[in-house]
């Protein structure tokens, strides 16, 4: 397993240089702990393309290449060069991609998506597990997902990914092409709606663009003004922008929507687009939640509400540890879908304010489950080198220290 990173969009902090390989050993750590895989079976990878971050450039301690970030055809043969060394020495290996920058990951993830077993966690893994939120949230509102009017507020590399991996469960379910499919999405970015009269989008996001013809009585750039037009059924957040669903947005949605599914998804806590306690008094205990950082239980009228956190290490891990029991030559649409289902079938929605997401706390369960619904797809999508996978071959894979008396 290979965590790979050029430090350039690291979380909460930005270009981050080689420093971001404390990302990939974090990342990496969470895989052992989460599923079992064996430390000895894991490697952390920084590729030095330099670092626009001139305080870092110049601090003396440094230990990265003192330049800017390699761009254009220099950045994407250094990452070519190191895609064709990896996969000679390591024929077999699994290559997880994380926090690349929002002009190159969706790029490296298609470029080398069928050359090697590759998977980039910012916009597949977020994707899945924000599917697995949003069919919890469907079993409760009774609103079939390819029902649902979507608004995602940010329109970066992860919610790119959430609109791509939610689209691509609606076509399995209906069978449609994605022109249908997209057509439930409303992507907003810094400049408001994403409208096909942009002319800086990135190509995720003109997939999803709207026709502007259909808004020009709209104030594109006000939520309220789009949730009051479009009336969504699933507001998602994944913009870092602090208290963005404001209680005048909340009130909007749930004036037209029983149950709606509220996301704020953007952690840390600081930079949540609202807070769970809030949606639940704006909307009287009716608002569907899931958050993108821990958050403690709400009490509203004598009911607790569990709050269920798309912690991606509910998914990742076992996504990766199914990959390699499987030995899989590739990570399929249809693998990442079906470790969103293995994520969402954990949990017991049948008693009131049930969290949607399973805790954090039964990772290894939830890891296992994930891992084993991951091989069951690899073998049926062809990708599969093992066949005949059971449950105990993945709980037998599962590694466990074992501490030596002295």
């Amino acid at each position: 397993m290979l965590v790979i990173t050029d430090g350039e969009g690291i979380l909460g902090i930005g270009d981050w240089g080689v420093n971001g390989i404390q990302i990939a050993i974090g990342k990496l750590a969470v895989y052992t702990l989460a599923a079992g895989l064996d430390p000895e079976t894991c490697l952390p990878i920084a590729l030095d393309c330099g670092t626009n971050n001139k305080e870092l450039r110049e601090h003396p301690l440094y230990l990265g290449e003192r330049k800017e970030r390699l761009t254009g055809v220099e950045y994407d043969a250094s990452i070519e060069s190191f895609i064709q060394s990896a996969k000679e020495v390591f024929p077999e290996a699994v290559f997880h991609f994380e926090d690349f920058g929002r002009e190159n990951a969706s790029r490296i993830l298609e470029t080398y998506r069928d050359q090697v077993c590759s998977f980039n966690d910012d916009i597949e893994g977020t994707g899945a597990m924000v599917v697995a939120a949003a069919l919890a949230t469907t079993r409760v509102s009774k609103i079939p997902l390819d029902k649902q009017r979507i608004i995602i507020f940010g329109a970066g590399t992860a919610g790119i990914g959430i609109a791509n991996q939610i689209s691509h469960e609606m076509m399995h379910i209906t069978q449609q092409p994605f022109e249908t499919a997209k057509q439930a999405f409303y992507l907003v970015d810094k400049n408001g709606l994403i409208t096909n009269d942009m002319t800086d989008l990135t190509d995720g996001q003109q997939k999803y663009a709207r026709n502007e013809e259909d808004f020009t009585q709209l104030d594109t750039t006000s939520l309220l003004e789009l949730v009051k037009a479009i009336k969504p059924t699933m507001l998602i957040g994944a913009s870092g922008v602090a208290g963005a669903f404001t209680e005048d947005v909340v009130r909007e949605m749930a004036n037209n929507t029983i149950r709606p599914a509220i996301l704020p998804l953007s952690n840390p806590t600081k930079l949540a687009e609202a807070k769970a306690s809030d949606l639940i008094t704006w909307t009287k205990g009716k608002a569907l939640i899931v958050t993108g950082s821990p958050t403690s239980p709400v009490e509203y009228e004598g009911q607790t509400y569990e709050i269920g956190q798309a912690n991606n290490a509910l998914l990742y891990p076992g996504l990766g540890l199914g990959t390699v029991v499987s030995r899989a030559q590739k990570i399929t649409s249809q693998m990442l879908r079906e470790a969103a289902h293995a994520v969402s079938n954990q949990v017991n929605l049948t008693h009131k304010g049930a969290a949607l997401l399973p805790p954090v706390s039964t990772l290894l369960e939830t890891s296992t489950q994930v891992a084993y619904a991951v091989c069951q797809a690899a073998i049926k999508e062809g990708v599969a080198k093992t066949e005949n996978i059971t449950q105990e071959d993945v709980q037998a894979a599962i590694w466990t220290p074992v501490y030596k008396e002295v």
